[in-house]
Parts: C-alpha cells; structure tokens; sequence
C-alpha cells in the first residue's frame, strides 16, 4: 500500500481519475443495477442479488472518482462536488467490434506466424462506418444527475443503446453498460465463438475524463478508461493470475512502479493459493484436488499457519508447494503443474507449444521464489479486519484499492480472446502510466491497416497499440461476447481430464453445485451419506443451455444471458457435519428450459457434444471459414 500522508504534505498539485481502468458489466435487467468492488475483497452480496425480481440479471455498474494528489503523488484528499470543487466528467463510449479484424490468436505470440491470417469482420460490408457503433461523448456534472445515454450510435442503420452515464450524491462519475443484446442484422445464426459476421453485441470502451477546479484553479487530471463487458457469473471467484498481476508486472517493469525487495505473505502469496482452492466451486477437478478435505485445501487454517510458518524448518515444504507451479522453461508442455489453466495457443500446433497452458506472471513466480527461500514478510495475521467498504481505509490507500479492486476481478488467463479484455494489454506501448491506457489524442483519425492485421503492423508506432480511442479495447474480443462465453469448458482432452484443464472458470464455470444438491446438503432429516454424496456432486454450469447441438447452444447464450447460473455465498449446514461453513452454489438448476433453445433454426438436438471438435479448441490453422 501507498505511504501515509504526513501533515506536512498535503497540497494538491494535481489529481487523478480511479480506477484508472474500471470496470462495468452488462445485464438484462431493464430496472436494477449495483456497484461493482471497490475493494479486493468485498463482502459477499446476499444470495439473489444480482437478479432482479424477474430472473434478470442486474448491470454492474463503475463508479470513478478523483483524488487530490499531492508532489509525491500521493492521494490527500478525494475531490467531490463539495464546496469549492467543480467537476465536469465527459466519456466516450463505442464498439468497433464488427468493422475491426477477426480473432484467430493473440497476435504478439510466435504462434500468430502459423495462424489464420485475422481478416477484418464483414469485409464485404463496404460502409465500414455502418459497423461501428459510435454515438459520440457524452458529459455530465453535479450531483445525482439523472442518466445521460449512449443511444445515438448504429450498427447498420439500427439504434444500439450502449449504457449511459449518472452522478452520484456526491457528484462521482457512475457508468453503466448496455442490456447485453446482441443480434445480426441479416437474421443469420451464430456459427463460430468469436467471428460471427452480421452480429453485434452492446459492450464498449472509452476514455474517462474530467475537468476539475479547485478553489477556482484549474488542476491536471490524470484520465482513465471505461470498459463495459460481459456478467460475472462468478462473483466472488478470482482467477491465479487476474488482470491486475499482468498489469502490475508491466508497470514493474516500465518502471511505473517499483519492484518490490520482498512480497508480503499477506498480499503477494496468500491469495495465490487461496485463488487455486476458492476455484472448487466452479470446477470440479480443481474440487477433487484443492478443495474441501482434500490434501490441499488452502483455504483451511491449517494450511494458512503452515504456508505462512518463514521457518527453516518449514522450508522444504515451501519449496515443494514452490516447485508444482508451472515455469515455461522448466515444464511448459504438460498439463499437471498448477494452475490448471489453458493457455493462448490452446489446441494450436497440436499442442506443441509452450503457450498451451497458463503460466504466472514473472513478478508472481519471483515472490513465490522468495517466500520459499523463506524471504518474505511473515505478516499473516488470522484475525486482523477486513474492510468492508471504501471508507474505511485512509484515503491515501484509497486509489490502489479501487485499483485492485477493478481489476482483479477480470482474466488474464488464456487470452482466447478473453472476457474483459484481451492480449494487447501486455504490450508495453499501450500505457501512460501503471494501470492507465495511454490516449488518442482526441479527434484524431486511425490510419487504415488494410485488409489483414498482423503482428508486424501491431508493433509499429503508427499501429493499433499506440494510443487508444473509444472503442479500441473491447474490439478485439469475440463478436458478440456470448458465443466465446459459452463455447469456454474444460477437459477437452478426455483421456487426460474431464474437467482439466479449464479456460475461465473463475468468470464462466464449469461445474456447480445446483441447488437441489445443495438442499440435500442442509436436510438434517437425510443420512450423513445422502449429505455428503450430494455435496460432492457437481453438474455442467452450462447444461441450462440444453442438450442440443453446439450452434443450439451458443445462440441460446446469445438471446438469454441469463439462462445460466451465478453462482451465489450460502451458509453451510450448522449441525456439526464434516462440510464448509460456507459454499458457493449455482442460483438456477442445471435443467434445459423449453422453448428457448430455437434448435429448429439452429439444428436438431443431438446428445453428447464433443467440444474438442469447436474451432474454439481445434486450432486456427484447422479451422473451417465461417
């Protein structure tokens, strides 16, 4: 955490917008809403409430602020709309998703050179502005303005409302995304996870920024970004490697930020095993191997005393939990070292390819050296407080937690594309600061890349890397996002695993405990047998989806977002059974829903998909154009 401010030195000089990059999730609810965290580990909501009375599912929505930073850059004073302050907040959301280039593999890995070349999306669409959905900026100001909408774009001459922007009692910056519609113009079905020509979806990015006057002088403000993206159907789940440690190890290494002498236990390594055992609620082969009673349950007590024990005594048995995560140059090609996780070239080369599972990232690796080197900071305290809101902590903390808090409930695990965001993230060309994507400048045209995009023009100065405008993050994810969520499972490779390795079970599980299971846990009047055979039953996140072909599936993803479950905070049973006091259990049962699968349009029902078999997993260079 930042130093604390002295008394000495609280003159504003400057300020900044934080989040730098924040985060809004789309949702069907025509009515609710809620704020997304604001700090690392927000207290779990009630189960229920990210549906509204309906079934629908609520938009999350970013709220931003601005900090006072004094000559140190350090934050001494959150500016809002009290006496003496003036904000004016302007954002300018759009999607360009359906006039950029074709997903096919991250671009900025050596895999790319044997790729599918990544076409632009609807090349024979000779308007390409008609692809764009871009309803110019929009500004507000005060306190508790009423919405202000993105509503004036089109996509192929139709209306697509994007979200709209609000101010809060005190005139913070609050943005929310679109309902989650997507649709073709032309009526066509879905046929592919990431590059259905004709659809759109209502997910967007922008800059945020703000004019502020403090006592009537005008101070420098840092921007941000805003990007609008899929639900969270996971929302106390982080993946082993989020969005925020990829970021923090490019600022560590632009030299943003310092690198850190020694991790803390508490921050650095704790949540890092924590992560792998929290996982168990969405997936069940991390279930069978970290989760409840298993040999490496981390989320136990006895297993926090003894990761957190800097004794030599404890060192090789440190270094033996050091040695099972995956290093590239050790271990890459297989399966079993942790985490779990596909990697970019998934099912590329044939899995012939370092890159076909997760690695941590450089600065994750290097703590976890430390601390098995027993060099560390043994600050674990079992009973120290959790802040449940913002508040609570000093102001100069403030900004690294919505920080943290924004990003770490985002991916940055297989970038296939991704969820949030995807692989352009890591070039070192995309920042202004740490955290802070570097800007356009405003009005400014991007030079045409012709009829392929390829790394070679991504790396150079003129490329799409340097310098974002609205619309440029979110551009080279699936289109729409539905199909790419519903097409990421697990265990592709049976003979291996069927539930290992996964893609995003942290934002899209894979396996849950349903609630007819989990009613079964908390009936006293059932044998200890009947409780515990229905705890460690887990059945297909997606088999709301229904039972019939993969196009089937993907369309019905498309039209109902929330169809499939989230995963919902229970109280575990209290009358002295061998089972968690709290679980994680799926907020819809696992059954097919009549009616809204429209397999007659999209094929007839067939049973026993093989996943292995969708372009998704089978390599781009195999891959049918669709």
């Amino acid at each position: 955490m930042s130093s604390p401010v002295s008394a000495l030195d609280d003159t504003i000089v400057s300020a900044a917008i934080y989040p730098p990059i924040g985060i809004a999730r789309v949702g069907n609810s025509p009515t609710d809403w809620y704020y997304g965290p604001e700090i690392p580990e927000p207290p779990a909501h009630p189960p229920g409430f990210y549906r509204d009375s309906t079934g629908a599912l609520k938009r999350e929505a970013a709220r931003f602020r601005i900090y006072g930073l004094n000559a140190q850059g350090i934050a001494v004073r959150e500016l809002t709309g009290a006496d003496g302050v003036e904000i004016e907040w302007t954002v300018h959301l759009a999607n360009q998703k359906a006039a950029w280039y074709e997903f096919q593999i991250a671009l900025d890995i050596p895999e790319a050179a044997l790729a599918d070349p990544s076409y632009r999306r609807n090349a024979q669409v000779e308007d390409r502005a008609s692809l764009v959905i871009d309803p110019g900026p929009r500004t507000i100001s005060g306190k508790e303005h009423a919405p202000v909408a993105f509503d004036s774009g089109h996509f192929v001459g139709k209306p697509v409302y994007l979200g709209e922007l609000r101010t809060d009692g005190a005139g913070r910056l609050v943005v929310l995304g679109g309902y989650g519609k997507s649709a073709s113009y032309n009526g066509a079905p879905a046929v592919t996870f990431g590059n259905n020509d004709g659809w759109h979806d209502d997910t967007a990015d922008g800059p945020v920024m703000a004019t502020v006057k403090l006592d009537g002088r005008s101070l420098t403000v840092a921007p941000a970004w805003i990007v609008t993206c899929p639900p969270n159907y996971g929302p106390q789940q982080k993946s082993v490697r989020t969005m925020w440690d990829l970021m923090r190890q490019l600022a560590i290494k632009s030299g943003f930020l310092p690198k850190l002498k020694r991790p803390s236990f508490t921050s650095d390594i704790l949540p890092i095993f924590e992560r792998l055992s929290d996982l168990q609620w969405v997936n069940e082969g991390f279930f069978h191997g970290f989760g409840w009673d298993s040999p490496y349950d981390f989320t136990s007590a006895t297993w926090k005393v003894k990761l957190a024990d800097a004794s030599e005594e404890n060192t090789e048995s440190r270094r033996q939990l050091y040695n099972q995560f995956r290093q590239s140059d050790r271990d890459s090609w297989s399966p079993v070292p942790w985490p779990w996780v596909y990697g970019d070239a998934m099912g590329e080369l044939k899995g012939k390819t370092p890159r076909q599972f997760t690695e941590l990232t450089p600065t994750q690796l290097a703590f976890l050296k430390q601390w098995a080197d027993g060099d560390f900071i043994a600050d674990y305290d079992p009973d120290a407080h959790k802040p449940k809101s913002l508040e609570e902590l000093p102001v100069a903390e403030q900004p690294e937690a919505l920080t943290r808090a924004a990003l770490e409930f985002c991916l940055a695990d297989a970038f296939h594309p991704g969820c949030e965001m995807t692989w352009p993230v890591r070039s070192l060309n995309m920042y202004m600061g740490a955290f802070r994507f570097l800007h356009a400048p405003a009005g400014s045209p991007e030079p045409d890349y012709g009829p392929v995009m390829t790394t070679e023009i991504c790396e150079t100065p003129q490329g799409p890397l340097w310098g974002q405008r609205p619309g440029s993050i979110t551009r080279w994810m699936a289109v729409p996002w539905q199909t790419d969520t519903a097409s990421c499972r697990s265990g592709y490779d049976k003979t291996y695993d069927p539930y290992l390795p996964t893609f995003w079970p942290a934002r899209v599980p894979n396996q849950v405990l349903t609630p007819s299971a989990y009613a079964k846990v908390m009936d006293t009047s059932l044998s200890t047998e009947e409780r515990l055979s229905a705890f460690a039953s887990r059945q297909d996140w997606d088999d709301t989806l229904g039972a019939g072909t993969y196009i089937a599936q993907i369309n019905a993803m498309a039209n109902n977002i929330d169809l499939v479950a989230v995963v919902d905070v229970m109280p575990g049973p209290t009358d002295g059974i061998h089972l968690p006091p709290v679980m994680q259990v799926a907020d819809r049962e696992a059954a097919p829903k009549a009616g809204l699968l429209g397999a007659a349009k999209a094929g007839a029902e067939t049973q026993g998909i093989d996943w292995s078999d969708i372009d998704k997993v089978r390599g781009s260079r195999n891959r049918r154009r669709d």
